[in-house]
């Protein structure tokens, strides 16, 4: 499998949104549309951004009871999106649910994933808020594995959890990282984080960056390092 960057366009309308892609003039980048935007302009802008040429992960993290994952996954389905995911917390049986409903009635469908534990969540809110007391890789090693089992074709999860997962899951299963930072970039609010080099190094299939682009003085000069030092 490439590795590629996806861009996380976290905007809050679609003018933004194009106003940010409309700088890049050579290449159509791999784009990511979340809540924010999906919940400002819809679908439409999941059809508008394909048109114009991009592929789409659709981060959604759909979390429900299976039947209703079911429904929500086949109207995704019909968006023609990439990849899209949900939380692997739902279990097992929602995961199934959820790769039923997406797949059509072809047997095709978008690369479905699922999050393990946000990168935003430290071993002590893991233990504190959430009242898990297993150490977080292990945490995330047990979502990662009913993943699998359940039929997926990977998971979200911090580049510092990567390696693992593959050693666990297997080399073909698509480990994907946000939590990406250049080394000397802010951090923000992301606790586990790893450089796109870095990322690279341990296997990481895509890296997710936003304000390290987004926010870049020349986001399409970003782009272009985080390409050079994950993907070249």
């Amino acid at each position: 499998m490439g590795k590629d960057v996806i861009i996380a366009c976290d905007f809050a309308s679609r003018e933004a949104t194009l106003n940010f892609l409309d700088q890049f003039t050579g290449r159509k980048p791999f784009i990511k549309i979340g809540m924010e935007l999906y919940y400002a302009e819809g679908p439409q802008i999941v059809r508008e951004l394909k048109a114009r040429g991009h592929k789409i992960f659709l981060d959604l993290k759909l979390h429900d009871i299976p039947n209703t994952v079911k429904k929500s996954m086949a109207v995704l389905s019909r968006l023609d999106v990439d990849m899209t995911n949900l939380h692997a917390g739902g279990t097992k049986a929602m995961m199934e649910a959820a790769l039923e409903g997406l797949t059509r009635p072809d047997g095709t469908r978008p690369i479905l994933i699922a999050v393990t534990q946000l990168t935003s969540t430290s071993p002590e809110a893991l233990k504190r808020d959430l009242l898990i007391d297993a150490p977080m890789e292990e945490v995330v090693m047990h979502y990662a594995q009913n993943a699998k089992e359940a039929g997926l074709d990977g998971v979200v999860c911090s580049p510092l959890e990567a390696e693992a997962v593959h050693t666990r899951c297997g080399r073909d299963f698509v480990t994907v990282t946000p939590g990406v930072r250049f080394a000397d970039g802010d951090k923000g609010d992301q606790v586990r984080v790893m450089t796109p080099a870095q990322a690279k190094t341990i296997g990481s299939d895509y890296i997710v960056v936003g304000r390290p682009i987004t926010a870049a003085a020349d986001p399409v000069a970003a782009y272009e390092r985080c390409i050079a030092e994950f993907v070249d």
